[in-house]
């Protein structure tokens, strides 16, 4: 009797967690199955979509070339259902497949069920047969769902100028693509901002420029950010923990059409912007105080941070965007005049080039805890900019046994850096920035 009784609870313990087994493979079932129903709203909201811009063209174009018009949308729309069938076809039989599983799934639900809550004669009988049942059960095995990438997103590339091409160019007019030929890559925190990447994905494809848009996650409309040759580009004026949805396009070399959007997809920041604090006579700011005005006031001084947020791994720049230069002055330079980094703000000097702190005078002179170094960099001039990026290389004893922190820095200015490590008495975790100008018309953005 004791062994039948440890037997029992043998097969028992199995059946549960064969029946554990099931749950979780029955949910992850499910979840692809949410999966599949993505992807194939996917292609058929962008089959849709691109019906609707083909058909809209051609019928703009009706007027004077409607036979001719007709023949190739009705060309370009069976294109459409042949890529739409051909794409949907392996998801219906990964469907298939899953709900094939759902059901054996359940099927082994309700056997396990019976055998735990059965007849006590019967039961170890009973739970056997499920346990052997179960293991017959592939229940670690599932099936791929592709991602939302990976699977066809229709659109129609088309463009305006089709009235003045000839009869025989008419048949070769409009494509219809699967995938867009740039997706977006990879989103990275800014303080305040995102830098967003994207990328090439059609080998044949050679771009030409690219166009960035993004809109708010509450916004029921795109605009654009960025229009050039590169493949990132910093988003700024980015309010913190808020849901911003980007996509990209590109434009072939020779032409002026723009291509299909990517996926769009969703970035956020959770940096606080960097902020130049108010009060100080000798500046104007601007509304999101990110842009700082040196005026015509006689009062000098050091115009800091709100507050240290500046930490080391990240990039501090100092630009303009006004006219797309970066850095403009229409004043004169001051060897005295600074842009830099400093441990706390220090209202007595009218400079950042003292102790605990590193800056570039507009001369292009670097200083370190107020001594200048050898190494100089160019001028700050009109078209500049200044970057500032710190690494922590020594981490010291404790402060009050005289341990020092040492921190790695580089300073970047018109193509140019210096490296230097930077010894403070004491551990910083974040630094405060500042700027101090002589002369009016200095106009600095950081971020």
């Amino acid at each position: 009797p004791m062994e039948a009784e440890a037997e029992a609870r043998l097969l028992l313990q199995e059946a549960q967690e064969s029946i554990e087994a099931a749950r979780s493979y029955r949910r992850e079932l499910e979840q692809r199955l949410r999966g599949l129903q993505q992807a194939r709203e996917q292609i058929r909201e962008s089959a849709t979509l691109t019906r609707d811009v083909l058909e809209q063209h051609f019928n703009d174009l009706k007027g004077t070339l409607k036979k001719l018009l007709d023949e190739r949308l009705m060309s370009l729309l069976q294109e459409v259902d042949a890529i739409e069938q051909q794409s949907i076809k392996p998801l219906d039989e990964c469907q298939k497949l899953i709900e094939h599983g759902v059901s054996t799934a359940d099927d082994l639900l309700r056997d396990g069920e019976s055998a735990v809550h059965g007849d006590v004669g019967q039961r170890n009988e009973k739970l056997c047969s499920f346990t052997k049942k179960a293991l017959h059960i592939q229940l670690d095995s599932l099936p791929e769902v592709p991602s939302l990438v990976d699977v066809p997103c229709l659109s129609a590339q088309l463009d305006d100028c089709l009235l003045t091409i000839l009869k025989n160019q008419i048949f070769s007019h409009g494509t219809v693509a699967s995938r867009p030929p740039v997706q977006l890559e990879e989103f990275i925190e800014k303080p305040g901002g995102i830098l967003v990447r994207w990328c090439k994905v059609d080998d044949d494809f050679i771009p030409q420029d690219y166009r960035l848009q993004y809109r708010k996650s509450t916004a029921s409309h795109f605009e654009d950010v960025y229009v050039g040759s590169e493949t990132e580009f910093i988003v700024l004026h980015i309010d913190p923990n808020v849901d911003y949805q980007f996509r990209v396009c590109a434009r072939g070399d020779g032409r002026q059409e723009w291509s299909p959007w990517s996926v769009p997809q969703f970035g956020h920041t959770t940096l606080v912007p960097h902020e130049w604090t108010t009060g100080l006579e000798g500046y104007s700011l601007s509304s999101r105080r990110n842009i700082a005005l040196r005026n015509d006031s006689q009062s000098c001084g050091v115009l800091y941070s709100k507050a240290p947020t500046y930490f080391c791994g990240q990039t501090l720049t100092f630009r303009q965007v006004l006219s797309g230069q970066l850095i403009e002055t229409v004043g004169q330079p001051d060897r005295r005049d600074s842009l830099g980094v400093c441990v706390e703000q220090q209202n007595d000097y009218d400079s950042l080039q003292r102790d605990k702190a590193v800056c570039i005078s507009t001369n292009g002179a670097v200083f370190v805890n107020g001594k200048e170094m050898t190494n100089q960099l160019p001028p700050v001039t009109s078209g500049s900019t200044v970057t500032f990026d710190m690494e922590v290389v020594q981490l010291g004893s404790s402060s009050n046994e005289g341990g020092n922190f040492k921190l790695r820095v580089t300073i970047s200015s018109n193509n140019r850096e210096v490296v230097f490590d930077w010894v403070l008495d004491q551990c910083c975790g974040s630094l405060y920035f500042g700027c101090s100008f002589s002369y009016p018309g200095w106009k600095v953005l950081v971020f």
